[in-house]
């Protein structure tokens, strides 16, 4: 038996270098440059990889211990060299499948599809079958299923019903090119009841069709729910025109009563948020007469009235705040603040309000009909909308759900104005003690920024191990480097387990190997999640299917079970984002004005509007180690972009993910200033197919963060100029 030292290489000038991450343990079996540990400066983080193939024999280092140049890492065994290269062989995409995508599309694999910071996921292939068979096997953890076929030439389009009229309204499928395939996408044909009809003829019916393979299938494929009970669970549902297998059609005639309405319409929006918005202005540029129905008295829902926009306002203002301060150090000192809460407030009401009325004047220009209450279905064709004024019916032809989502509320926790949601600490309530940030996801750490630039005493306290759940750890470092020197506390691990309301303040308890003693604070911002509003509209009266969690499943036509009924947004799916609610909102709003189109898109980018931002899209580490997806990284940090030096900032760091094989670009991720303005590059990359020679030739400007991109990819191409990288 043959044994081997690996031990740290020669990292230039440091010593005694934290180790951050341990990534082997005795019997792995390693190649040459699989990463073996994760060394961290204060200026950048890099894996040190093994030089050797073979098995882990013994690691003789830990998570927190320090090293250096010649410490040794860990003892291989060589002899099993051969087997672990066999070994690892059979895990390249290569080996299987000379199909880039196919390599691309069998490298997600969700074990949680509700999950709220996410990126787009694929589930396992079906065994072969059709219809609900297949589907039994393929359920998810909560009972849903995911369905497509093979591509199937496209049939004509059949213009929409017009308005008032009971002809069938038909939808085709629109080829949809990828990087190296094109997919094609349809809808069932329908009839589309009368103006005050209450009968809707059977669909057309196909032969079902046997589920693609994984690598037909796009990385965005939402799950369907099949009723195990239901009349119609039989079998799913297959256009004879276009690839989309869609969920068996409920029976709604027990449902479909005779219901009255004030009014009627072709296409009914329920929610103005960017998903509907978008929608009810792309069906009103093809030619539908749209209805959109609003429960606040401005267009815009969360996101432009209490939630990204008026965030990212406020965001702002904590930046220059902070920027100021930091100048101080380089020779520009401008004083300590004077805040005036009530201005900053208005200034960021006039943002909003900005926006808003923009939206209403479009909606004007387009000439769609704006109706303000709350919209609950009362039949498969008819809602009802109360409001102050009183209540009344609209008849829709086709209706698309984009009802969004709203905060988590921990249960347990006393009625109490000074315990806030996301909403509330956007009003900027003023208090002289501490602030309790409970969740460490992106939301609690966005406006935990605000109010620590506006003199807030913050702790931040998260149940898992880490902040920003599902990010990569290396990712979050920097930004919790930077917020443990300015926040009281940061707790991870920890749990809240009591709340007292106390007239001197909130008394809080933890759990936890590390919990504090009860504290007191001011306030508390609960920031946990969201949960979507399936169940806040009465969808079974329509016979729409609604998951326990809220969720209304969908195909890639964004059609939920009742055909002529969408779903868009955060109500649809996880990733609860803004960006794929309106693109979402595109396709369902074409498919239902008779144009061809479907949601095919590979990944979806995820920011933390923090300081440092934090942004990634596409295959993180995290997942390609817990899945054993083969990969490889290229890595620029930011200490050596002139760039970010003359920004003040060299904290930051670029890494982009190859695949060994093809050097396709799988995913990326960036930490530092205007991290979200950058990330889109990477989006572009692996949409388009792009290797890292195509990054890396695609000149970018200098000096700029974006060439940080670009370094990346010479990092893992071997021809970056920018540093020295030792030849192994």
């Amino acid at each position: 038996m043959s044994h081997v030292d690996l031990v740290v290489p020669d990292i230039g000038n440091a010593h005694d270098v934290d180790v951050v991450d341990v990534l082997v343990k005795p019997g792995d079996v390693v190649q040459v440059d699989t990463p073996l540990i994760t060394l961290e400066t204060d200026k950048a983080s890099m894996d040190v990889p093994s030089t050797t193939a073979g098995t882990v024999a013994e690691v003789l280092l830990k998570r927190g211990d320090k090293a250096s140049a010649g410490t040794l890492i860990a003892r291989l065994d060589t002899s099993a060299a051969g087997a672990g290269a066999s070994a690892g062989a059979g895990n390249s995409p290569a080996a299987s499948t000379a199909n880039a995508d196919e390599e691309f599309a069998a490298s997600f694999d969700a074990e949680e599809l509700e999950r709220t910071v996410t990126q787009p996921i694929l589930k396992h292939p079906f065994p072969s079958g059709d219809g609900a068979a297949g589907a039994a096997q393929g359920d998810s953890e909560d009972g849903v299923a995911m369905f497509e076929a093979e591509p199937f030439a496209p049939k004509p389009v059949a213009a929409p019903a017009p308005h008032g009229a009971s002809a069938p309204h038909a939808v085709s499928a629109q080829s949809q090119p990828g990087p190296t395939e094109s997919t094609t996408q349809s809808s069932a044909a329908q009839s589309q009841p009368g103006r005050t009809g209450s009968t809707q003829s059977s669909p057309t019916q196909a032969p079902p069709a046997s589920v693609a393979p994984l690598h037909a299938r796009g990385p965005n494929s939402v799950p369907l729910q099949v009723p195990a009970n239901s009349d119609s669970s039989q079998s799913a549902r297959q256009d004879s025109s276009g690839d989309t297998v869609r969920m068996p059609i409920p029976d709604l005639s027990r449902i479909r009563g005779g219901a009255d309405f004030n009014r009627s319409t072709q296409l009914l929006v329920l929610g103005s948020g960017p998903g509907g918005y978008t929608a009810a202005f792309r069906a009103a540029d093809l030619g539908l007469q749209v209805t959109l129905v609003e429960r606040w008295s401005s267009l815009g829902g969360v996101c432009l009235n209490v939630g990204c926009i008026p965030s990212k306002a406020l965001l702002h203002a904590a930046k220059v705040i902070e920027d100021a301060e930091a100048m101080s150090e380089n020779g520009i000192a401008f004083g300590a603040p004077a805040l005036d809460l009530e201005r900053l407030r208005e200034w960021k009401g006039s943002v909003v309000k900005k926006l808003t009325g923009g939206l209403s004047l479009l909606a004007k220009q387009r000439k769609v009909t704006v109706v303000q209450g709350t919209g609950r279905f009362v039949s498969p064709n008819v809602i009802e909308v109360m409001s102050n004024s009183g209540s009344e019916r609209i008849h829709f032809d086709q209706c698309i759900i984009a009802v969004g989502s709203e905060p988590i509320r921990l249960p347990g926790l006393p009625n109490d104005p000074r315990i806030m949601d996301s909403t509330d600490a956007l009003e900027l309530p003023e208090f002289n003690g501490g602030l309790l940030v409970v969740g460490g996801g992106i939301i609690g750490l966005e406006m935990a920024c605000v109010y620590d630039a506006l003199g807030g005493r913050v702790s931040v306290v998260e149940l898992t191990p880490q902040l920003i759940p599902g990010c990569d750890p290396d990712l979050v470092r920097p930004l919790e480097r930077r917020i443990r020197g300015r926040y009281e506390q940061i707790l991870l691990g920890t749990k809240v387990t009591k709340v007292e309301a106390l007239s001197e303040g909130l008394r809080v308890s933890f759990e936890g190997d590390k919990a504090p003693e009860p504290a007191v604070f001011d306030r508390i911002l609960v920031a946990v999640g969201r949960v979507p509003n399936g169940k806040q509209i009465a969808a079974d009266a329509a016979g729409v299917q609604v998951s326990d969690r809220g969720f209304i499943p969908v195909d890639k036509q964004m059609r939920t079970n009742v055909p002529h009924i969408f779903a868009i947004g955060d109500v649809a799916s996880n990733p609860m984002l803004a960006h794929k609610a309106m693109h979402e909102a595109k396709v369902a709003a074409e498919v239902a004005a008779g144009e061809k189109s479907a949601f095919d898109a590979r990944v979806i980018p995820s920011v933390a509007y923090t300081d440092p931002e934090i942004a990634w899209v596409g295959l993180t580490e995290i997942e390609a180690k817990a899945k054993s997806i083969p990969y490889k990284k290229g890595s620029f940090p930011w200490a050596a972009s002139g760039r970010s030096l003359s920004l003040g900032r060299d904290e930051g760091f670029t890494k982009m993910l190859f695949d060994p094989e093809t050097h396709r670009v799988l995913g990326g991720g960036i930490v530092g200033t205007n991290a979200g303005d950058l990330i889109s590059e990477i989006a572009l990359a692996i949409e388009t197919g792009c290797d890292a020679a195509d990054v890396g030739l695609t000149i970018h400007p200098h000096p700029t963060l974006s060439e940080t991109i670009a370094g990346a990819a010479d990092a893992f191409e071997g021809t970056l100029t920018d540093l020295f990288i030792p030849k192994r």
